[in-house]
């Protein structure tokens, strides 16, 4: 069974930092892409940031200079998020795409308070 275990959401004042991690349960030789997806109540689900398996990596406007993405394993991908803004609260998905499939995490919430 495929599973992405997602950690490191939360409540956090503006100006602050979280860290999100996500592990995917299955072979990292067939990854293609890990993401980092949010979508806030009433909105769309947008890409925030995204590195494919050769490190290549994509962010939102919104959050260049502010998050930074990563992978620690090679199932393993992290969302280092700085200076946070009221506008970041949203719940947040991993998004693993393979050769053959897309999978979504859980979601987990991050709120951030003035």
């Amino acid at each position: 069974q495929v599973q992405l275990v997602e950690s490191g959401g939360g409540l956090v004042e503006a100006g602050g930092s979280l860290r999100l991690s996500c592990t995917a349960s299955f072979s990292a030789s067939s990854i293609r892409h890990m993401g980092w997806y949010r979508q806030a109540p009433g909105k769309q689900r947008d890409l925030v940031a995204d590195i494919s398996s050769g490190g290549d990596t994509d962010y939102a406007d919104s959050v260049k200079g502010r998050f930074t993405i990563s992978r620690d394993t090679k199932n393993t991908v992290n969302l280092q998020m700085n200076s946070l803004k009221l506008e970041d609260t949203a719940v947040y998905y991993c998004r693993i795409t393979t050769f053959s499939n897309v999978y979504w995490g859980q979601g987990t919430q991050v709120t951030v308070s003035s």
